[in-house]
């Protein structure tokens, strides 16, 4: 395609979105959409890509050596999420290619995820909602699906970023009592600010009635969460995981579910995705998400501005404001 006589640049978005997304992008280059809302398979992806100048990326993308091959123009690698763990950094860096995420914009959905995950299962809406659906409500009884109440319980966040941060603001809403531990504690003004107190990681995991996940996913962070750590927790108490899958060892986690350890998990994401362990299916003290952190009409809406943001500034010769790796700008494809 072309404009006043000079082709346009080419951008391969990699799943559907609502048609008022990218409206500038759509005016300004050839713009293409995958049509479905799942990633396209892995010989319709490289083909998609290979006179992509541009890439919009979904954090199940998995964007490596081989993936690049397939794709001679690639320049840019915007993606959607904060998360970036299935970028291949360095292999894109030393392609010269620019890749990006969108932080910020994905604080408010993730924590209000986290949230709504962690009151499911204490208050067993699940199991509530199936309760009527299959007909066994016959009426109110003391004892009927007891839950387990938030005010005064101690929530353990683990890793206090963003969306840690926005998760302690609404549980103290609930007149929880926020704990957490980050490989670097905050200053005693951010402290006070989003009121919660540190704790050593091991404290943590022996005080917390609810423990909320927020890390991102590296070498050091996958798995951290197993047995051992399953089996230092408070008995009964509930996790919730809102960051990577990976992070938890499932296997272990459905064998402390199994044991009475724990009292109930509630899960937005898993070990081996789209599949969770199937151990996990049959626990009625589960409430797992199809991976929905980010989605809300707020919160797609703003993933998407931030996205368009990066890509426009690039097609204009500019710095995207969120780079991922700045060391690739100098010798960046032209």
């Amino acid at each position: 395609m072309k404009m006043n006589g000079k082709a346009l640049p080419r951008v391969f978005l990699s799943r559907k979105f609502p048609s008022h997304h990218f409206e500038e992008l759509k005016r300004s280059t050839e713009f293409i959409m995958h049509g479905r809302d799942v990633k396209p398979s892995p010989a319709g992806y490289r083909r998609a890509v290979r006179r992509a100048d541009v890439l919009i990326s979904m954090v199940g993308d998995e964007i490596d050596a081989g993936f690049l091959d397939a794709a001679p123009r690639l320049k840019l690698v915007a993606n959607c999420g904060v998360g970036f763990n299935n970028l291949d950094l360095g292999e894109i860096t030393r392609r010269g290619i620019l890749a990006t995420n969108t932080p910020g914009v994905v604080t408010e959905p993730t924590a209000e995820c986290a949230m709504a995950l962690l009151l499911a299962v204490s208050r067993r809406v699940a199991e509530a909602d199936s309760y009527i659906r299959t007909g066994k409500w016959k009426g109110w009884t003391p004892t009927l699906l007891e839950g387990r109440g938030l005010n005064g319980r101690v929530l353990g966040i683990i890793g206090l970023g963003r969306i840690g941060c926005a998760v302690a603001r609404m549980a103290n809403a609930f007149g929880m009592r926020v704990r957490y531990w980050s490989r670097n504690r905050k200053t005693p003004e951010v402290e006070k600010e989003t009121g919660v107190s540190y704790r050593a990681y091991g404290r943590l995991l022996r005080e917390s009635d609810f423990l909320s996940v927020h890390l991102a996913l590296n070498d050091e962070t996958r798995r951290l969460i197993g047995a051992v750590e399953f089996a230092r927790m408070k008995e009964g108490a509930v996790i919730i995981n809102t960051a990577r899958g990976p992070i938890l060892d499932e296997k272990a986690l459905v064998e402390a579910l199994r044991s009475g350890r724990l009292g109930g998990a509630g899960l937005d994401v898993f070990e081996d995705e789209p599949r969770p362990h199937p151990g996990l299916l049959r626990m009625k003290n589960v409430v797992m998400m199809p991976h929905l952190g980010t989605n809300t009409d707020l919160g797609r809406d703003a993933v998407s501005e931030r996205v368009e943001r990066n890509v426009k500034a690039y097609l204009r010769g500019g710095r995207p404001p969120d780079l991922l790796n700045p060391e690739a700008w100098p010798h960046r494809r032209r």
